[in-house]
């Protein structure tokens, strides 16, 4: 989708450099933002050639959990009157990206067979950071599909030691 990122970079470098003094914040606000705006039910409702940008925005900032500030309301406006809606989960995602970048830090997701308690997720996120030699924003998703073990994605990077990816090693050994 070179498209979309295309379309989003000019939008996350603006709003990076627009919320320089709070990217903490910001980041909160436009992930909310994604989320949102990535509702199928939502999209529909935007496209509608009936529907105002007023009353898409209206629409978005009501669901929102919180209140927006001012610099969340401008972008979203700015967003919805540029028909930009659709983009706004990459929007996040390069913005995120560029917070990450500065701040030295990366995204790792964790796919697990089962759900990891706290303690177990701070030694894990420990080990990775030892491993990736960089600090990890973690999260956690749930893939039964892989019996056991853990599946690690740090960018480009895959760390996978689930027992799935091991029994698929011992059967690509046997047959060969």
């Amino acid at each position: 989708m070179a498209e979309l990122a295309t379309i989003a970079r000019p939008y996350a470098e603006a709003l990076f450099k627009a919320t320089a003094a709070d990217l903490a914040g910001a980041a909160v606000w436009v992930e909310e933002l994604a989320v949102i705006a990535g509702n199928p039910q939502l999209q529909q409702f935007a496209e509608n050639p009936n529907a105002t940008a007023q009353q898409v925005f209206d629409v978005i900032a009501g669901v929102a959990k919180a209140p927006l500030n001012d610099a969340a309301k401008n972008f979203l406006r700015t967003v919805i009157d540029n028909g930009r809606l659709s983009v706004l989960p990459e929007i996040a995602a390069q913005f995120r990206t560029l917070k990450n970048a500065q701040s030295g830090s990366s995204d790792a997701v964790v796919y697990s067979a089962f759900a990891i308690d706290g303690a177990a997720l701070a030694d894990v996120k420990a080990t990775l950071e030892k491993r990736f030699g960089r600090k990890l924003n973690v999260s956690v998703e749930l893939q039964p599909e892989l019996i056991g073990g853990i599946r690690v994605v740090v960018g480009d990077e895959v760390l996978d030691t689930s027992v799935k990816a091991r029994l698929e090693q011992m059967k690509v050994a046997l047959t060969a």
